[in-house]
């Protein structure tokens, strides 16, 4: 049994049984991260690290995607890594997956080098002192980059990744000139790009984009995705990620 707080939910990810807790006062995971889990490419046995992991959303829904060896999800918030860890005893994931309440930008505390296959994040989208903050503390910190940065994140994967790991990510499309430019600064190179548009003939709304630490210059653009059909119905592969 895990208890619940105040204001919680358990949500039925609709995946091997797996659940979810959830708070909508705080942060609620959206489908950037299911398209994220779907995007990045893990293989069986591969060490997993996710950064910023807010709910544990990534780590859980890996976990039953994925063959993964172990995955770790690290997340600066205290009250969100304690919810995120009572997910995992929830789900029984103990043994695959560990939850750290630390910052990015102290990783070598927790990581060792080159110690991951995959680094997966779903970072905050907008730079600091752009747009409206949202005065809820944890909302504004999962979405503007006041505790931690682009560069934050590509850095700390750059360093964490065993030559040749990938790492993956959600983003907008507004910031791509800066994400090719600080993965190729910190030596990951963009290897796959793939827009995700709400339906066809609208602009792109989300980018997906995968890199490869020490990799070769050449960038695959992928397929567009689209979330809904013109008629309002969800895409067939929106539909297949979410094992409808």
């Amino acid at each position: 049994m895990v208890e619940l707080k105040e204001n919680e939910r358990i949500d039925d990810l609709q995946l091997n049984g797996l659940r979810l807790i959830q708070n909508p006062r705080s942060f609620c995971f959206g489908v950037d991260a299911v398209l994220l889990s779907d995007f990045a490419d893990v293989k069986k046995g591969h060490k997993v690290l996710d950064i910023g992991t807010g709910t544990g959303i990534i780590p859980v829904l890996l976990s039953g995607k994925t063959k993964a060896g172990s995955i770790v999800g690290l997340e600066i918030q205290a009250e969100m890594a304690e919810m995120a860890s009572r997910s995992i005893r929830l789900n029984g994931l103990e043994n695959r997956v560990s939850i750290v309440n630390g910052d990015i930008k102290e990783y070598r505390r927790y990581f060792g080098k080159a110690c991951f296959d995959v680094v997966v994040s779903n970072p905050p989208y907008t730079n600091k002192g752009c747009g409206l903050v949202n005065p809820h503390d944890n909302k504004a910190i999962s979405r503007h980059e006041i505790l931690c940065t682009l560069e934050d994140v590509v850095g700390a994967a750059a360093d964490l990744l065993a030559p040749g790991g990938q790492l993956a990510m959600v983003h907008r499309p507004e910031r791509l000139a800066d994400i090719i430019c600080c993965m190729r600064n910190c030596g990951v190179e963009p290897k796959y790009l793939r827009m995700v548009h709400p339906k066809p003939f609208k602009k792109p709304t989300m980018i997906l984009i995968k890199g490869s630490r020490g990799g070769n210059p050449e960038l695959k653009v992928m397929d567009p995705l689209y979330v809904y059909n013109e008629d309002g119905t969800y895409s067939e592969e929106i539909n297949r990620i979410y094992g409808r």
